[in-house]
């Protein structure tokens, strides 16, 4: 699995990044975990706002930091696709 947080590195970016990391070790899932940095590699995404969560290459969400939960749902559901 390979997830990334789309952002400048703003404090909502580095709380994404918390609650991302939380949400693996909580289901015991090694991810590699990438931050994407650069505005024109965020752009490829057609991300408008960041922060934003990227999964497996599909955009799952943005403008926003989700909570724990909120991300174990989806990464729960990436794994059964």
């Amino acid at each position: 699995m390979n997830v990334k947080i789309l952002g400048k590195g703003c404090s909502k970016c580095k709380m994404l990044e918390r609650n991302v990391l939380e949400a693996l070790k909580e289901l015991n899932i090694d991810a590699e975990v990438q931050k994407v940095t650069d505005l024109d590699k965020i752009l490829e995404y057609n991300v408008m706002m960041t922060p934003a969560l990227v999964i497996n290459e599909k955009v799952k969400f943005y403008g926003r930091v989700a909570t724990v939960d909120e991300i174990k749902k989806l990464i729960m559901q990436e794994k059964t696709e």
